[in-house]
């Protein structure tokens, strides 16, 4: 969800019981929210400056512990408004799934003429919970930092300050480690004593690990457990049906990746908590008396109720997240009036995979922004490049140890100007190619906050960048902004939002996205290897061997019975378009 678009959302939905996560590597937006919320709750606020000692962690620590405690006096407010006022307790049942134990206990309530105060109040501290306050930290995003010229000592790179804010921060939550591995920054999760289980295995602190297949879910719950570390979600995202940076996987899709999980679930949890005992006897720490909760998730791509309950109900994971439909909600989101509008008229074509991100990485997002529009204006002025005020992505190392980032005007214009001396080496078709790799990256870490700063009145310095948006495909087959409950009650099947009629099953949209995804990587190399060969043939394999799968899956009686023809009918053409790829 970019730097912006949830960075307050735990204010504005937290209350209800609805969990969210907000990026914490934007130190800078960090700060200026903190400032202008602890100003409209009424909140004491003291600056931290860039030349504060460990500015960064500081700001995290302390937005994090502002939302904490908002978040606790709304929610307390809100559970006292829902025992006084019957429409707020109606309104709020709206929210609420049909087959929820809560709902169900409170309709028996409404049958009686006078609630039972004492009962109602009984119920709603029994069920009702705030929402959890989640961070997410992209593990990739670990630049080096300097102070007069000398590089400073690890634990101050930007996710291990990231980190260190998080776990002093008075949250009881998750952390979410997203975009891989990174041993550096999960051997530092060490130091910090909230992220141990107590006797009854619980944490002040947990690990969510974003994974993309099992393999990466045992390699990472293993080497955590072996330092004593619990991973209590494994979140499974859609390697390209998803929103943001896309991490493809070899051909391996969401149906068979959920298949595995299902299987060997137990081995997992086993494994990691036989290596979990260990370290923690060695380091002679509280050994639970039995296996912490572990839970599965999944993400990416789901737009329906029928999907979001199949997917509860054959794979039994534990939870279903759902994250670019969100943007069409403004009581949910921080986006600003044009960007949400630009989403909801969205069509297939206005999102791509692209290449604007200085990670390297394809990057989902949407055509048409304002960041776009400006970007454009220096390049055909001859200005291409960022001011690169923030400097998260400045991780190249190529022109200083310092770190440079590759939408940055200064590695543009060293890029060019060794481009221009190759000029005449290379074909116009050759130039126009290379030219436009060096100008295509975004500056993602003032684009990606823009939205917020926009939306909420906070003036925006520097540069133009305007905004960026990185919705995942899904969002072309969502056609108008919708509130809160619409969007609750569409995700439970109570009602439903507009949405195209043409759009495909999350599997089948997921693999056209994969055979898409293949064609432009061979049409784009052009040094081909025996081992470039291999990867394509294990990519082509890997497809073939899911649309097998999605056979048996989607054609049989069960969950999608009603649309068995038009499914068969795209499976079959995606099997001829893999087919022919040669």
């Amino acid at each position: 969800m970019g730097l912006a678009f949830t960075i307050d959302s735990p204010l504005r939905v937290a209350h209800y019981g609805i969990d969210s996560v907000i990026s914490i590597m934007d130190d800078d937006l960090i700060e200026r929210m903190n400032a202008f919320y602890s100003e409209k709750f009424k909140q004491p606020y003291k600056e931290i400056t860039q030349k504060v000692e460990d500015f960064r962690a500081k700001r995290i620590t302390n937005y994090l512990n502002l939302l904490d405690k908002v978040v606790s006096e709304k929610f307390l407010k809100f559970k006292s408004e829902l025992i006084e006022k019957r429409s707020s307790l109606e309104q709020f049942m709206h929210l609420l799934p049909s087959q929820s134990e809560l709902k169900i206990k409170l309709s028996e309530l409404f049958k009686i003429n006078k609630l039972n105060l004492q009962e109602l109040t009984s119920l709603l501290d029994e069920y009702l919970n705030p929402g959890s306050i989640d961070v997410n930290i992209m593990t990739k995003i670990d630049k080096d930092n300097f102070s007069n010229g000398e590089q400073l000592p690890v634990i101050y790179n930007d996710a291990h300050a990231a980190l260190r804010g998080f776990a002093n921060s008075t949250t009881r939550s998750s952390v979410v480690f997203s975009a891989g591995m990174n041993p550096r920054l999960y051997s530092y999760m060490e130091t910090f004593e909230d992220f141990y289980p107590d006797v009854k295995g619980q944490f002040k602190k947990k690990i969510i690990v974003k994974v993309s297949d099992f393999r990466s879910a045992m390699i990472q719950g293993n080497f955590l457990a072996k330092k004593g570390l619990w991973v209590s979600e494994y979140r499974i995202e859609s390697g390209l049906n998803c929103g943001g940076h896309a991490f493809a996987t070899d051909g391996m899709l969401l149906g068979p990746i959920l298949e595995e999980f299902k299987t060997k679930k137990e081995t997992l949890i086993d494994t990691s908590y036989s290596l979990l005992k260990k370290a923690l006897e060695v380091k002679n720490k509280t050994i639970p008396e039995q296996i912490p909760v572990v839970r599965v998730t999944v993400q990416g791509g789901v737009g329906t109720a029928q999907e979001h309950h199949f997917l509860l109900d054959y794979y039994k994971v534990d939870a279903v997240g759902w994250g670019s439909p969100f943007l069409l909600v403004p009581e949910a989101t921080s986006v600003d009036k044009a960007t949400r509008a630009l989403i909801a008229g969205a069509t297939e074509k206005d999102l791509y995979l692209s290449a604007i991100s200085p990670l390297g990485v394809p990057f989902n997002t949407l055509r048409g922004t304002t960041n776009d529009f400006y970007k454009n204006t220096r390049i055909k002025e001859g200005r291409a490049g960022s001011s690169c005020p923030k400097k998260y992505l400045a991780l190249s190392k190529e022109y200083k140890k310092e770190g440079s980032c590759t939408a940055s005007k200064k590695y543009q214009d060293k890029k060019i100007e060794e481009l221009e001396s190759k000029k005449e080496q290379l074909t116009t078709q050759a130039y126009t190619k290379a030219y436009k790799e060096i100008t295509d990256k975004s500056c993602l870490c003032v684009g990606l906050a823009n939205a917020s700063h926009i939306e909420l009145g906070i003036p925006i310095k520097g540069q133009q960048q305007g905004v960026v948006v990185c919705p995942g495909p899904n969002m072309a087959y969502f056609q108008e902004e919708v509130k809160l409950s619409e969007m609750v009650q569409h995700i439970y099947g109570e009602n439903s939002i507009p949405i195209a009629p043409s759009r495909p099953n999350m599997y089948l949209k997921e693999l056209e996205l994969y055979i898409l995804y293949l064609k432009d990587q061979m049409k784009q190399t052009h040094d081909i290897t025996d081992q470039q060969i291999k990867k394509w043939n294990l990519f082509k394999e890997n497809l073939s061997s899911a649309i097998a799968y999605y056979y048996k899956l989607l054609l049989s009686d069960g969950y999608f019975q009603s649309d068995r023809d038009r499914n068969k009918k795209k499976l079959q053409e995606l099997e001829q378009q893999l087919y022919r790829i040669s």
